[in-house]
C-alpha cells in the first residue's frame, strides 16, 4: 500500500547543516526556530487553543537522508559506533519512510509578511525540514514513568567549553545586532559533543554553521575551545 503525505510547514532553524544538531530534542535549550505554515494549513483557526500547551509533537521528514537510502541495521552513537542494532531499535534518520518525531517547546503563533509561523525552541531539526503533522504534548499520557530505555541508560557527561577573547567579542556583537544569545547556543551544542563516535578522542579543528555564522572550534584533551566566530555573507 502507498499513501501520499504533503508538508504542512517548513522549519526555520538555527541548525543550518546536519553537523551540530543535537541527537535528541530538549538537550539544547537555546536552540530556537519557527515553523512556516503552508497552505491550506496556514489558517489561524486550525491552532485555536494550542497556546494552552507548553510543548508540541512534530512529525517530519528526514529529507536529506532520502538520497542515502536505508539499511536494516545501524551503529548508534550511544554504543560508540561499534555495535549494530536493528533500525527500529534506534532513532536513525535512515528509515523506510524517513519519518521523524520530536517534542519541542511551543512559544506561540506569529504573523509576519503575510505568513503564519509557530515559534519553537529546544528543537533538533535541520533548517528546511518539512513538517507533516503537529500535535499537543500531553504529560499525563505522554510521560511514562515506568518506561525503560534499553542501551540508552544515562545522560553523558557534558564537555567543557571555553571561548577565546576574539570569539567572545564576536558573540557579544552578534547578540547586540541580532538579539540572539549565540554564545549560549554554541556552548550548549558543544557540551553535547557533536562529533561522530569514531572521532572522539581526536584533537583537531572543527567548524559548524549556526544561524548565519561559521563557528570554528578546537577539540583538545580537556574539552573544546571556540576560537573564531565568522559571519556568513
Amino acid at each position: 500500500m502507498e499513501y501520499t503525505i504533503k508538508a504542512i510547514g517548513l522549519v526555520h532553524s538555527c541548525y543550518r547543516e546536519k553537523f551540530g544538531i543535537p541527537r535528541q530534542p530538549g538537550l539544547v535549550k537555546s536552540g530556537t526556530g519557527a515553523i512556516e505554515l503552508l497552505a491550506p494549513c496556514d489558517r489561524e483557526e486550525m491552532f485555536t487553543e494550542l497556546d494552552t500547551f507548553s510543548h508540541i509533537w512534530l512529525q517530519f521528514m528526514f529529507h536529506e537522508a532520502i538520497a542515502d537510502g536505508w539499511r536494516p541495521t545501524v551503529r548508534p552513537p550511544w554504543l560508540g559506533g561499534q555495535k549494530r542494532v536493528g533500525l527500529f531499535a534506534s532513532r536513525t534518520p535512515h528509515r523506510p519512510n524517513f519519518l521523524g518525531l520530536s517534542v519541542v517547546r511551543y512559544h506561540g503563533l506569529r504573523k509576519e509578511k503575510g505568513g503564519l509561523f509557530l515559534d519553537i525552541s529546544e528543537l533538533d531539526l535541520l533548517h528546511g525540514t518539512p513538517i507533516v503533522d503537529i500535535k499537543p504534548y500531553v504529560p499525563y499520557s505522554d510521560a511514562l514513568e515506568d518506561a525503560t530505555s534499553g542501551f540508552v541508560q544515562f545522560a553523558k557527561q557534558k564537555m567543557a567549553v571555553q571561548f577565546s577573547s576574539e570569539a567572545e567579542a564576536s558573540c557579544k556583537r552578534y547578540q547586540q545586532e541580532k538579539n540572539r544569545n549565540l554564545k549560549s547556543l554554541i556552548t550548549e551544542v558543544l557540551e553535547q559533543d557533536p562529533r561522530p563516535a569514531s572521532q572522539r578522542g581526536l584533537q583537531r579543528e572543527y567548524g559548524m554553521l549556526l544561524w548565519d555564522v561559521n563557528v570554528r572550534w578546537m577539540a583538545e584533551e580537556k574539552g573544546f575551545t571556540v576560537f573564531l566566530v565568522i559571519p556568513i555573507e
